[in-house]
């Protein structure tokens, strides 16, 4: 009677520690599309997908916004990877969350900025990637 007490409570522990990678793969940021930034979307398409703009601005009487959002994954690769955790979380008794909670909390989707300048009837004329690593490169270790 104690083995079988002993091993439910281990079963018990160990279920409660599986599961955060599984849940943090399958609650990671979506991809977004991008399509909505081609020429002749209209303004209310951008915000929809991306949301509200971090920054709107006029520059010679045209629209000019920054929108920054968290660039996702498709929803095949959050649940291949949710799936792939939750079986290497029964293989290794809960062990894999040493490893799968740091990688899932690394690899959260990538921070993206685009500004989008529109036309006067607020269809989007022109985009171009802000890529803050090359504007600001990090400083080489001596």
């Amino acid at each position: 009677m104690r083995k079988l007490s002993i091993a439910c409570l281990m079963g018990l522990v160990m279920l409660s520690m599986s599961g955060c990678s599984v849940f943090m793969a399958g609650n990671q940021p979506s991809k977004k599309n991008l399509n909505v930034l081609n020429p002749g979307s209209s303004r209310n398409y951008v915000i929809a997908e991306f949301g509200a703009p971090v920054l709107s601005e006029y520059r010679d009487g045209t629209r000019v916004e920054i929108y920054t959002f968290q660039q996702g994954y498709p929803k095949w690769a959050k649940v291949s990877r949710a799936f792939g955790h939750g079986i290497a979380d029964v293989a290794s008794f809960g062990l894999w969350e040493v490893f799968g909670t740091p990688t899932e909390a690394y690899f959260s989707g990538k921070e993206t900025s685009y500004e989008v300048t529109y036309g006067q009837d607020d269809l989007v004329k022109s985009f171009k990637l802000i890529d803050f690593e090359q504007a600001f490169p990090k400083a080489k270790a001596q």
